[in-house]
């Protein structure tokens, strides 16, 4: 499965995926030009797969860090019942559309980490806009939103490889409210999910 907004998005069938979806307005729109001038910079001519790959993670790593990072947008998620509203989506899909691995909720972002099902299934981008769509209208609700945008329309997203990457990309998730310095163990955050059976 290919689809593109302003990135191209491709999801194999039967891939599993990791996902980071974020709240609208979380970076400024010239810090995102700024970082996608340098990540068209570091293309080589004859880059092979595993060159682009190691590109994508470190631009992917300068993107996720400013969202750690950044205080300037808004925080909504910081919220316990509006991460609650996230988490409760998320959870109501597993076993429904895909099975739920991992997720982190932050301040301003999300990952996560999905197996949609191929049987009779729609298509995962499909599944997340549904996702985005509903827990907008109820975090608007709770945060006595505008109506504006609650998230970003256009998400990242990586397609796994093997399960050594998905063994790395678990660590990613579960390690990001460490990592920017909320909590000593991924275990003290409360808006953090490890499927038991992983």
């Amino acid at each position: 499965m290919h689809y593109q907004r302003n990135l191209p998005h491709i999801m194999p069938p039967g891939a599993t995926l990791f996902i980071t979806f974020r709240l609208a307005g979380s970076l400024p729109l010239a810090v995102i030009e700024q970082l996608q001038v340098e990540y068209a910079q570091s293309l080589h001519f004859q880059e092979n797969p595993d060159q682009t790959y190691a590109r994508q993670r470190r631009y992917f790593g300068a993107f996720d860090q400013l969202l750690d990072t950044d205080d300037g947008g808004p925080i909504w998620l910081r919220q316990a019942a509006v991460a609650q509203v996230v988490a409760e989506a998320l959870h109501f899909r597993h076993g429904r559309d895909y099975t739920l691995w991992a997720y982190c909720i932050m301040a301003n972002h999300v990952h996560l980490l999905v197996s949609p099902f191929e049987a009779g299934g729609q298509p995962f981008h499909r599944i997340l806009q549904s996702l985005k769509a509903r827990t907008a209208r109820r975090c608007n609700e709770l945060i006595a939103g505008t109506g504006d945008a609650f998230w970003q329309p256009e998400s990242y997203d990586h397609y796994v490889r093997n399960t050594a990457e998905m063994d790395r990309i678990i660590a990613y998730i579960l390690n990001n409210p460490v990592k920017a310095g909320l909590v000593n163990d991924w275990t003290q955050w409360p808006h953090t999910y490890l499927n038991p059976d992983w």
